[in-house]
Protein backbone atom coordinates (compact mmCIF):
# COMPACT_ATOMS: atom_id res chain seq x y z
CA UNK A 1 0.00 0.00 0.00
CA UNK A 2 1.26 3.67 -0.69
CA UNK A 3 1.33 6.28 1.89
CA UNK A 4 -2.19 7.46 2.19
CA UNK A 5 -3.68 10.19 4.00
CA UNK A 6 -6.93 12.14 4.43
CA UNK A 7 -7.93 15.83 5.78
CA UNK A 8 -11.79 15.88 7.38
CA UNK A 9 -13.42 18.34 9.76
CA UNK A 10 -13.44 18.34 13.46
CA UNK A 11 -14.85 21.12 15.73
CA UNK A 12 -11.66 22.69 15.97
CA UNK A 13 -10.50 22.68 12.53
CA UNK A 14 -9.16 20.30 9.48
CA UNK A 15 -7.41 17.43 11.63
CA UNK A 16 -4.88 14.88 8.99
CA UNK A 17 -3.88 11.52 8.87
CA UNK A 18 -1.10 9.93 6.85
CA UNK A 19 -0.56 6.10 6.68
CA UNK A 20 1.46 3.02 4.83
CA UNK A 21 1.35 -0.27 5.33
CA UNK A 22 2.85 -0.34 8.51
CA UNK A 23 0.07 1.81 10.34
CA UNK A 24 -0.21 5.26 11.15
CA UNK A 25 2.46 7.58 10.00
CA UNK A 26 2.11 10.92 10.62
CA UNK A 27 -1.16 13.29 11.99
CA UNK A 28 -1.54 16.92 11.99
CA UNK A 29 -3.41 19.10 14.57
CA UNK A 30 -6.26 20.83 14.06
CA UNK A 31 -5.59 23.98 11.64
CA UNK A 32 -7.99 26.91 10.37
CA UNK A 33 -8.02 25.38 6.57
CA UNK A 34 -6.97 22.20 4.40
CA UNK A 35 -4.40 23.66 2.49
CA UNK A 36 -2.74 24.01 6.08
CA UNK A 37 -2.85 20.80 7.02
CA UNK A 38 -1.64 19.20 4.16
CA UNK A 39 1.18 21.26 3.59
CA UNK A 40 2.07 19.98 7.57
CA UNK A 41 0.69 16.79 6.96
CA UNK A 42 3.07 15.69 3.51
CA UNK A 43 5.76 17.67 3.72
CA UNK A 44 9.11 15.33 2.90
CA UNK A 45 6.39 12.24 1.73
CA UNK A 46 6.80 10.43 -1.58
CA UNK A 47 3.77 10.96 -3.63
CA UNK A 48 0.99 10.48 -1.03
CA UNK A 49 -2.70 9.36 -2.38
CA UNK A 50 -5.56 10.84 -0.88
CA UNK A 51 -8.44 8.75 0.32
CA UNK A 52 -10.97 10.19 2.01
CA UNK A 53 -12.00 6.98 4.17
CA UNK A 54 -8.69 6.33 5.23
CA UNK A 55 -8.91 4.68 9.07
CA UNK A 56 -12.61 5.66 8.93
CA UNK A 57 -13.12 4.27 12.17
CA UNK A 58 -9.89 7.02 13.83
CA UNK A 59 -11.61 9.51 11.83
CA UNK A 60 -14.65 9.17 14.24
CA UNK A 61 -12.77 8.89 17.37
CA UNK A 62 -10.77 11.97 16.67
CA UNK A 63 -13.70 14.27 16.07
CA UNK A 64 -15.00 12.80 19.08
CA UNK A 65 -12.07 13.57 21.20
CA UNK A 66 -12.57 17.71 19.79
CA UNK A 67 -16.11 16.85 21.19
CA UNK A 68 -14.77 16.55 24.48
CA UNK A 69 -16.05 12.40 24.32
CA UNK A 70 -14.02 9.79 25.61
CA UNK A 71 -11.92 7.81 22.95
CA UNK A 72 -8.90 5.46 23.11
CA UNK A 73 -6.35 5.89 20.53
CA UNK A 74 -6.05 2.05 20.25
CA UNK A 75 -3.99 2.03 16.63
CA UNK A 76 -0.33 0.83 15.22
CA UNK A 77 1.89 3.29 14.66
CA UNK A 78 5.04 3.21 12.59
CA UNK A 79 7.76 4.76 13.83
CA UNK A 80 10.78 2.56 12.52
CA UNK A 81 12.15 5.54 10.43
CA UNK A 82 13.10 7.44 13.83
CA UNK A 83 16.17 7.09 15.95
CA UNK A 84 16.07 4.01 18.92
CA UNK A 85 15.85 6.46 21.49
CA UNK A 86 12.60 8.34 20.01
CA UNK A 87 11.20 5.34 19.71
CA UNK A 88 11.23 4.23 23.00
CA UNK A 89 10.23 7.71 24.23
CA UNK A 90 7.16 7.79 22.23
CA UNK A 91 6.24 4.27 22.84
CA UNK A 92 5.99 5.39 26.88
CA UNK A 93 4.33 8.43 25.96
CA UNK A 94 1.85 6.33 24.44
CA UNK A 95 0.28 5.17 27.47
CA UNK A 96 0.18 8.21 29.41
CA UNK A 97 -3.55 8.54 30.39
CA UNK A 98 -6.11 11.05 29.23
CA UNK A 99 -6.12 14.17 32.18
CA UNK A 100 -2.97 13.16 33.24
CA UNK A 101 0.22 14.97 32.72
CA UNK A 102 4.03 13.79 33.79
CA UNK A 103 7.06 15.68 33.80
CA UNK A 104 10.11 15.22 31.08
CA UNK A 105 12.04 14.01 33.96
CA UNK A 106 9.75 11.14 35.04
CA UNK A 107 8.97 10.33 31.42
CA UNK A 108 12.83 9.40 31.63
CA UNK A 109 12.85 8.11 34.50
CA UNK A 110 10.31 5.48 33.49
CA UNK A 111 13.38 5.12 30.21
CA UNK A 112 15.79 4.41 33.50
CA UNK A 113 17.33 7.15 33.04
CA UNK A 114 15.83 10.09 35.13
CA UNK A 115 18.75 12.73 34.12
CA UNK A 116 17.46 12.69 30.32
CA UNK A 117 14.47 14.88 30.65
CA UNK A 118 15.77 17.38 28.00
CA UNK A 119 16.85 14.34 25.72
CA UNK A 120 13.14 13.19 26.64
CA UNK A 121 12.03 16.81 25.14
CA UNK A 122 14.01 16.94 22.06
CA UNK A 123 12.53 13.04 21.08
CA UNK A 124 9.18 14.47 21.71
CA UNK A 125 9.44 17.20 19.62
CA UNK A 126 10.15 14.86 16.44
CA UNK A 127 6.73 13.10 17.19
CA UNK A 128 5.33 12.37 13.97
CA UNK A 129 2.15 11.64 15.38
CA UNK A 130 0.77 14.33 17.83
CA UNK A 131 -2.53 13.17 19.55
CA UNK A 132 -2.41 9.60 19.05
CA UNK A 133 1.02 9.86 20.90
CA UNK A 134 0.00 12.51 23.03
CA UNK A 135 3.04 14.39 23.94
CA UNK A 136 1.08 17.51 24.81
CA UNK A 137 0.63 15.53 28.67
CA UNK A 138 4.52 16.36 29.04
CA UNK A 139 5.39 19.00 31.15
CA UNK A 140 7.78 20.54 33.34
CA UNK A 141 8.78 19.40 36.12
CA UNK A 142 7.66 22.60 37.76
CA UNK A 143 4.13 22.76 36.68
CA UNK A 144 4.91 25.09 33.61
CA UNK A 145 3.88 23.86 30.40
CA UNK A 146 6.91 23.55 28.33
CA UNK A 147 7.09 23.92 24.41
CA UNK A 148 5.01 22.11 22.09
CA UNK A 149 6.18 21.60 18.88
CA UNK A 150 3.28 20.60 16.95
CA UNK A 151 0.80 23.34 14.91
CA UNK A 152 -0.33 25.53 17.00
CA UNK A 153 2.80 25.60 19.60
CA UNK A 154 2.42 25.98 23.38
CA UNK A 155 -1.45 27.56 22.94
CA UNK A 156 -2.76 24.17 21.64
CA UNK A 157 -0.75 22.11 24.22
CA UNK A 158 -2.71 24.16 27.10
CA UNK A 159 -6.01 23.51 24.90
CA UNK A 160 -5.47 19.75 24.96
CA UNK A 161 -4.75 19.49 28.74
CA UNK A 162 -7.88 21.74 29.45
CA UNK A 163 -10.05 19.75 27.42
CA UNK A 164 -8.96 16.40 28.44
CA UNK A 165 -8.73 17.84 32.29
CA UNK A 166 -12.58 17.74 32.21
CA UNK A 167 -14.58 15.10 33.85
CA UNK A 168 -15.50 12.59 30.87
Amino acid sequence: MPTKYTIFKTKWGYFGLAANKNGLIRTCLPCPNPKTVKRYLLDGLDKPEFEKNLLKSLQKRIIAYFEGKPVKFDIAVFLDDLPPFTQKVLNVCKNIPSGQTIAYSHLAGLLGNPRAGRAVGNALAKNPIPLIIPCHRVIRSDGKIGNFSAHGGTKTKKKLIALESVKR
